[in-house]
């Protein structure tokens, strides 16, 4: 097929020799397989900001930093040229999120060039060679169910000891590929993954993340509906004893103790508190 035109450029550069054709369009990108020499890979071109239905909320986008003061300045003012910066970022956080995440052992694509905004990475295929399904378009036997979730959560876990969180985990940007006659789901699309423990919406996202997988799968196994790996997980890491090693229950005691609301309302206080001085500081450096 004829190269979209933000494709054309990767053509013009030598990075891709032909467009395949496309795969999917999707909330936030459109992917293209395409031909780089004798091998097929993937081409992800992010859609603009004011085209995609999955905006950059502050809760993924919270406590990413930029090496550039200017840009971080910029970003904060929302000027044009902080907005720039920022759909920048965005589009640079699942190329970092992939090498760490792959560095950690974890099942991603593999990348191979970030170019104009088109992230160029490793097509993950069926056994037949073609695109691999999401899991939401398959259906599995109980044991299938079974062993892709136990699967999965050792993948999250991984991913939180490596000190990300995915934020949008569900069956919809999760591959099952074919690796050597084995069914092996692979994680996908990271542009919204956050800090494990720099972003205060973490816990939230990561807990959500692995419901997603319980209700899922569950809808195959019933008894995954009774298990609760979420909670159990993140307490583990905040306690410092996670490891990608660690033996799982699926059960949590949640505390019933009372609640120290004046401790709460003191926390509360102290980050605006903390904010506004961040601001204030903010504000005096980029005056002249």
């Amino acid at each position: 097929m004829k190269a979209p035109p933000r494709l054309q450029a990767l053509v013009d550069e030598g990075l891709i020799d032909t467009v395949v054709r496309q795969l999917m369009s999707g909330k936030e990108a459109m992917v293209y397989a395409v031909r780089c020499g004798d091998d097929t890979r993937c081409a992800k071109i992010y859609k603009e900001a004011t085209q995609r239905s999955f905006r950059q909320a502050v809760d993924y986008t919270e406590n990413r930093k930029v090496k550039n003061s200017r840009q971080a300045r910029a970003m904060a003012k929302g000027t044009k040229f902080g907005r720039q910066a920022q759909e920048a970022a965005w589009q640079s956080a699942e190329v970092d999120a992939l090498y760490r995440l792959a560095g950690a052992g974890v099942r991603v694509p593999q990348p191979y060039n970030f170019y104009e905004g088109v992230l160029l990475m490793e097509l993950v295929t069926d056994a037949h060679g073609d695109a691999a399904p999401r899991l939401n378009d398959v259906a599995f036997t109980p044991e299938q169910a079974l062993q892709h979730h136990r699967t999965l959560i050792g993948e999250v876990v991984r991913m939180v000891c490596a000190g990300v969180v995915h934020g949008d985990l569900s069956e919809f940007n999760i591959l099952l590929a074919d690796e050597a006659g084995q069914d092996v789901p692979v994680i996908i699309d990271l542009p919204q993954a956050v800090d494990a423990a720099g972003n205060n919406h973490a816990q939230r996202m990561l807990l959500r993340d692995v419901a997603n997988l319980r209700d899922f799968f569950g809808q195959f196994a019933p008894e995954l509906l009774r298990t609760d790996f979420g909670p159990e997980i993140w307490s583990l890491y905040q306690q410092g004893v996670l490891a990608q090693d660690t033996v799982l229950t699926g059960r949590f005691d949640r505390s019933t103790a009372d609640v120290d609301l004046s401790a709460v309302m003191r926390e509360i206080d102290d980050a605006r508190a903390e904010d506004a001085a961040r601001r204030l500081r903010m504000q005096q450096a980029a005056t002249p």
